[in-house]
């Protein structure tokens, strides 16, 4: 484990704390917008954050004066290099309590897009990658994972987001 990843660990728990502390101030509730990106072989497009541990789909808040559609094109773009070329699909709208009692997540199924190359690690998205659905990283988080199974395995969407 290198020294950034000890010190992301160390803190993550300050950091989520801190920042949804501003978001209740900010904003009454937290909204966000998630894709389950698909290739043409069914591999789910994931990405894995400085800031906090797992593997995550692509996708982040709302802001205000944005729709969902919108907030996903933007973090498609900044975390993935992917830019849709067609409509998502909204797979379903998911209560996030284990974030905060206020946080919703739109998750969108996204087949039709392009991605000029993969995106390079940076400050925020640290390594990204398509995995199969049978061999996703072990660090896959819980939702992730119940997200990528309702749309590979056709289960019905639960109401929380794990």
């Amino acid at each position: 484990m290198t020294a950034v990843q000890n010190l992301r660990l160390k803190f993550e728990p300050v950091l989520t704390r801190m920042f949804h502390l501003y978001w209740r101030f900010a904003r009454g509730m937290t909204l966000g917008a998630r894709g389950v990106v698909l290739d043409a072989e069914d591999r789910v497009f994931l990405i894995q954050h400085s800031y906090v541990g797992g593997w995550h789909l692509p996708g982040g808040g709302v802001e205000v004066g944005e729709s969902f559609v919108d907030a996903l094109t933007r973090e498609l773009m900044e975390e993935g290099r992917i830019a849709l070329t067609g409509a998502p699909a909204l797979h379903g709208i998911f209560f996030n309590s284990h974030v905060s009692p206020r946080d919703h997540v739109a998750v969108y199924v996204v087949r039709q897009y392009q991605q000029d190359r993969p995106p390079e690690p940076n400050h925020e998205i640290i390594a990204s990658g398509f995995f199969a659905a049978d061999a996703l990283p072990a660090e896959t988080t819980p939702g992730t994972r119940l997200r990528i199974a309702e749309v590979l395995e056709g289960r019905p969407p639960s109401a929380t987001w794990r």
